[in-house]
């Protein structure tokens, strides 16, 4: 069925490509080299088919998006880019191997033969982020004692993968969101731009729609990294896939020096019926645990079933308290944080840092209960007014008062 198609490309050379290509498949097609005329098209209701380019002279293709979508959400988009860069958002539960699709995403891509840099921003103390991720000049602030590279010029000509991207404070998104739109960036203290040769690939496990609504999150920036999204699903809702891990992680572990295992029928099964909280990667820690444990060349359900309940036994919370027991949480992140600076010690300063990580998100959560009544939240945590207040500057944290309140 002939539709009508929308085409907006600053490049007359395009325009006419598409033009003819379009025509002769029996569409009607409409031209223009600008975001303007294109945005009064789709308002007016024209258009069955928008295909528009990134890069254009008065807006980005990419900021109309949401504004299309907000008058027509069934309007289908394409967009197009001679950018060298790709942006990726890579969305799934902890555990469900992220890193791991990042990187097949750069093994398999024409970006191979780059670099592969990943920086977590769960992991950074939120005042050194900016200057991990594009470098700094020698004194550009107390202690840059020498010229330091950032995490940006690192991956030049390669990919940039940045986990737990939901945990990133608001300044640093809206540079990121200035290198994103300009292609270029400037280190701390330095006045010459670099230019951002990277591919973007974003990973979190939160609900930014959720962060946006409490002002966490930059809308546009969202919409910036959302070209490409991929949803990693949980493992329980793949449990075909448990057979293949578990041969997968078998092998590891035999490559690794422990006794080769394989799980019979009935162990098999049970692993396919349990639920993986913790999904792929406590999949593997199970898998080892039984490699280092058992004797026996053949892994039964009895001894997963073991397994599984001493991973589970924890001491139950008290009454009053919330389900979930934060400590795990907080022993984990210490965890992962210590193996992600090997066998160097992270920098001074860790209990500051560890304590900004829990404040940050129950301040929050206190504001977003109480609709941003500052005393209000103050009397649900225990802390004095002042002292609260005190808290959201030095924390960064956006207050969005609802009217009323």
């Amino acid at each position: 069925m002939a539709s009508t198609i929308l085409v907006a490309d600053d490049d007359r050379a395009i325009r006419m490509v598409l033009n003819q290509a379009l025509a002769r498949l029996g569409h009607e097609v409409r031209l223009t080299g600008n975001a303007a005329t294109l945005w009064r098209w789709v308002a007016d209701g024209e258009g069955d088919l928008v295909i528009t380019d990134v890069i254009m002279p008065d807006e980005n293709g990419l900021d109309l998006i949401p504004r299309i979508k907000k008058i027509r959400p069934q309007l289908r988009i394409i967009v197009m880019s001679a950018q060298n860069t790709l942006l990726t958002a890579i969305i799934g539960e902890s555990g469900t191997g992220k890193e791991l699709v990042a990187r097949a995403l750069h093994n398999y891509g024409k970006r191979r033969n780059g670099p592969f840099v990943a920086i977590n921003m769960a992991a950074i103390p939120r005042e050194l982020i900016e200057s991990e991720l594009f470098g700094h000049e020698k004194g550009a602030f107390t202690g840059a004692n020498a010229r330091g590279i950032g995490r940006f010029e690192q991956a030049q000509g390669g990919t940039l993968f940045l986990d737990e991207i939901g945990d990133m404070p608001i300044d640093a998104q809206t540079r990121l969101l200035r290198v994103l739109q300009e292609g270029e960036f400037t280190a701390i203290g330095g006045r010459a731009p670099i230019r951002a040769d990277v591919r973007i690939i974003a990973a979190t496990h939160h609900d930014l729609r959720q962060l946006i609504r409490q002002g966490l999150f930059r809308e546009d920036l969202f919409y910036r990294l959302n070209v490409a999204p991929v949803r990693l699903p949980p493992l329980r809702e793949r449990i075909a896939d448990i057979a293949a891990l578990v041969r997968h992680f078998t092998a590891l572990a035999a490559q690794e020096g422990l006794p080769y295992k394989r799980l019979d029928e009935q162990a098999m099964e049970r692993l396919r019926s349990y639920r993986w909280p913790g999904n792929v990667r406590e999949l593997e820690n199970l898998v080892r645990r039984l490699s280092a444990i058992y004797a026996q060349d053949i892994v039964t359900a009895e001894m997963v079933e073991s397994e599984l309940a001493t991973a589970a036994r924890a001491p139950l919370p008290e009454a009053a308290e919330p389900s979930g027991d934060l400590s795990d949480s907080v022993e984990r992140f210490l965890s992962d944080y210590f193996v992600s600076f090997g066998q160097e010690l992270p920098p001074s300063g860790l209990y500051t840092r560890v304590l900004r990580k829990v404040e940050f998100p129950l301040i929050t959560a206190a504001l977003v209960a109480t609709r941003g009544n500052q005393i209000r939240a103050a009397d649900l945590l225990g802390l004095n007014r002042n002292t609260l207040r005190k808290k959201i500057r030095d924390l960064g944290i956006k207050v969005i008062r609802t009217p009323g309140t």
